[in-house]
């Protein structure tokens, strides 16, 4: 049975291609999850009205996505953290934390799209990637002070 695909199988193809596959899996599987479509041409057509609206979709997630990277190009933000012997942090500082200190400037990040390799255990100067969209990406500078005693 000849099926469209509605999205990328790795065993398939791409989303689009029209591929031959046993009736059995693409009534089972393909059709009611969804991933296909039966190969006809009103399919085709609704295929194609679907990809300019999510071409279109994509283009305003993008141009937000860009904004909001001018927004954050110029940010540096501090944080005054607590430290032991030999400048050691006690904790780390972690994306959440970096999230609250733009929100504190004002600024709304989802604390999934910025990217630390791994918690921030020392003092220092440091460039956190914030990825708004996935060919959007915007750095921001961020300083890991040592707290003053009282």
């Amino acid at each position: 049975m000849k099926v469209i695909l509605r999205e990328k199988i790795a065993s398939l193809g791409a989303r689009g291609d029209v591929v031959e596959v046993s009736a059995g899996y693409a009534r089972n599987s393909l059709i009611p999850k969804g991933q296909a479509l039966p190969d006809t041409a009103e399919n085709r057509h609704r295929l194609k009205e679907e990809d300019s609206l999510l071409g279109r979709r994509e283009e305003k997630l993008r141009a937000e996505a860009e904004a909001k990277a001018k927004e954050l190009a110029d940010v540096s933000v501090t944080i005054a953290v607590k430290v032991g012997e030999e400048d050691r942090l006690y904790g780390s500082v972690t994306n959440a934390d970096v999230q609250e200190l733009l929100r504190a400037e004002g600024i709304e990040v989802d604390r999934r799209k910025i990217i630390l390799e791994e918690p921030i255990k020392t003092l220092g100067f440091y460039n956190v990637p914030i990825r708004l969209h996935r060919d959007v990406e915007v750095e921001i500078k961020l300083w890991v002070m040592k707290e003053s005693a009282s």
